[in-house]
């Protein structure tokens, strides 16, 4: 097995598997039917550029169809040696990686969370969007706090994006991860823009955070509608969490 994950994670066969990976992406564009909300979502969000793409995991494989052809964009990628190919398919689809993510109850540094926040911020700077997950690993669907701190530093606003096919592969995964199939029909939803002023205190920044959380969910929760779906990884109503199964 070691042997086979050294061939798996080799440079030749990484850069295979992410144009692998690009070109079947590029072709569920152009098979599915795509709808836009709101219809003036450009030109509401377009003189706001450059902004911060939010997204939750899982969600990662598509969220690119949501892009411009004239929008520069960076997109936060893990180190892991998954990641790898992603940063490949990322480059094949006219995205430039940068390597780095949180750390959760870890040294940063090694995740390469403060380099890659600096890379980032750079990007913001330089006029390139910048595309991230709001939620950090194995906790899906709860917004943390680095890309309310990106807005913050940056100055740039946060923008929630979902999109979604109706034909489609739910993974079992901890982030309920799905990838579109050829030939059905699609949605892509954009939200409010959040922003986050530079002289935000601790209060403020959590109620900005909880906003994008709810922001995140109510335009996956609208994505799938339009496609005749359910979200299979949103929370569970309030009503239904509370209940008792004595």
């Amino acid at each position: 097995m070691g042997l086979v994950k050294r061939i798996v994670r080799s440079r030749p066969v990484q850069e295979a598997l992410g144009f692998v990976v690009a070109s079947y992406l590029k072709f569920v564009q152009r098979t599915n039917r795509f709808v836009m909300e709101p219809a003036d979502a450009y030109d509401r969000i377009g003189p706001q550029m450059p902004v911060i793409a939010a997204m939750w995991h899982g969600q990662h494989f598509m969220i690119h169809f949501a892009k411009r052809p004239q929008d520069r964009a960076a997109s936060l990628v893990s180190r892991s040696g998954d990641g790898e190919f992603n940063a490949v398919a990322l480059r094949h689809l006219g995205i430039r990686a940068i390597r780095g993510s949180g750390a959760r109850g870890r040294d940063i540094r090694k995740k390469g969370g403060i380099q890659a926040m600096r890379a980032m911020l750079k990007a913001l700077a330089g006029g390139e969007m910048v595309v991230m997950t709001a939620d950090i690993p194995k906790i899906s669907r709860v917004c943390g706090q680095g890309i309310v701190t990106l807005a913050q530093m940056s100055g740039r606003p946060i923008v929630p994006v979902a999109v979604v096919t109706s034909r489609r592969i739910d993974f079992d995964s901890w982030d309920r991860a799905s990838i579109g199939l050829p030939f059905g029909r699609g949605a892509m939803v954009l939200g409010e823009p959040v922003h986050v002023p530079r002289d935000a205190d601790a209060t403020t920044l959590e109620a900005l955070r909880l906003r994008v959380e709810r922001e995140l969910d109510a335009v996956h929760e609208r994505a799938y509608a339009l496609v005749g779906s359910q979200d299979p990884g949103a929370k569970p109503s309030p009503a239904f969490a509370g209940e008792s199964h004595a």
